[in-house]
């Protein structure tokens, strides 16, 4: 199953790309004041994951929603593109860019990763995780079956770390749960190429309010740090 991707920008794809990755119960729309904010600069996509937005959301095929199907719909539009992209993730999606860089190595340009974190070593934790996700479907206005995207079942990220040598940034809201700032200094000191910004006032989903021009700004300077 292909994602279905919405693109904004420049018709003829001029600039850096920019792939766009929602979280858990959003769509591809949550970007569009971030992605207007960088169309003059570069060729923005943003996806729907799997059951959100206008992607299917079929109720027999369970492995349309696990974190490999996703990264496989993420290389697919990586590979509709001139160069290597930036990911730009939040939340869900910030964790799935992490993954993305932590499996393909390369793949991205960069990652820029906004109030997520690298998921959890410890089995325990990742259960009670997963719990919390099941339970709190309805509160993401997806049913139970699609919140197997936001489930944990292995360390991966976690137990790669130093070994994702893709630039990354870490956006964390300064008005958000501590634990995404927490998550990362840890990114920070655990990747080669890792940055924390923290951007004042910011909450959970600061991409889509009156924080969006500010987080537009800190990945199009991230983005000229990356040019050839």
């Amino acid at each position: 199953m292909q994602l279905n991707t919405i693109r904004r920008g420049p018709a003829a794809g001029a600039g850096v790309p920019i792939v766009f990755i929602h979280g858990l119960g959003t769509s591809a729309h949550s970007w569009d004041a971030c992605a207007e904010a960088l169309a003059d600069r570069h060729l923005t996509i943003a996806i729907d994951l799997p059951g959100h937005g206008d992607s299917p959301c079929p109720d027999d095929d369970p492995e349309a929603f696990t974190r490999d199907a996703a990264l496989a719909d993420i290389d697919d539009v990586l590979a509709s593109v001139d160069g290597p992209a930036i990911l730009v993730g939040h939340s869900l999606g910030g964790y799935l860019a992490l993954a993305h860089a932590a499996t393909r190595p390369n793949a991205a340009r960069g990652v820029v990763a906004i109030n997520t974190g690298p998921g959890f070593r410890d089995p325990d934790k990742r259960e009670g995780w997963n719990v919390r996700s099941r339970r709190n479907a309805h509160r993401f206005g997806v049913p139970e079956h699609v919140t197997d995207l936001n489930l944990q079942h292995d360390s991966i990220v976690m137990d790669r770390l130093a070994d994702i040598a893709t630039p990354t940034v870490v956006l964390a809201g300064g008005d958000d749960r501590p634990e995404y700032q927490g998550s990362g200094q840890y990114l920070e000191r655990k990747m080669p190429d890792a940055r924390l910004v923290v951007l004042d006032g910011g909450g959970h989903s600061m991409h889509e309010d009156t924080h969006a021009i500010a987080v537009a700004d800190i990945i199009a300077s991230f983005a000229a740090t990356l040019l050839p």
